[in-house]
C-alpha cells in the first residue's frame, strides 16, 4: 500500500516521514491540493533504482545488439578466457 501524505507533512512532520522512509524502505508520496506532487525516498532506495535502471538499459542494448547479429558466445569459453587473463596478471 502506498504511503500518501499532504506536502505540508514534510514541513510539519519531517522526522516521522524520515523515519518511515528509512525503516520501511518505501517511498512516501506527497500531494499538493489533492494531486501527486513529490516522492520522498532514502538515498539507498534512490541508488537501487538508479542501478536497476542502468542494468535495464544495458540489457535493452544487449537485446538490440543480439537482434542485429548472429554471433553468439559460449559462457564457458568466455569464462575460461577471463580466468586465463586474470591468472596472467597475478
Amino acid at each position: 500500500m502506498f504511503n500518501i501524505r499532504p506536502v505540508t507533512d514534510l514541513r510539519n512532520n519531517f522526522a516521522d516521514i524520515s523515519k518511515t522512509v528509512h525503516e520501511n524502505q518505501e517511498p512516501v508520496f506527497l500531494t499538493k491540493n489533492g494531486y501527486g506532487d513529490m516522492v520522498v525516498m532514502s538515498v539507498e532506495q534512490y541508488g537501487r533504482i538508479i542501478e536497476e535502471s542502468h542494468i535495464a538499459q544495458r540489457l535493452k542494448a544487449a537485446t538490440l545488439e543480439a537482434k542485429e547479429t548472429d554471433e553468439r558466445f559460449d559462457f564457458f569459453e568466455i569464462a575460461d578466457k577471463m580466468r586465463k587473463k586474470l591468472n596472467e596478471k597475478v
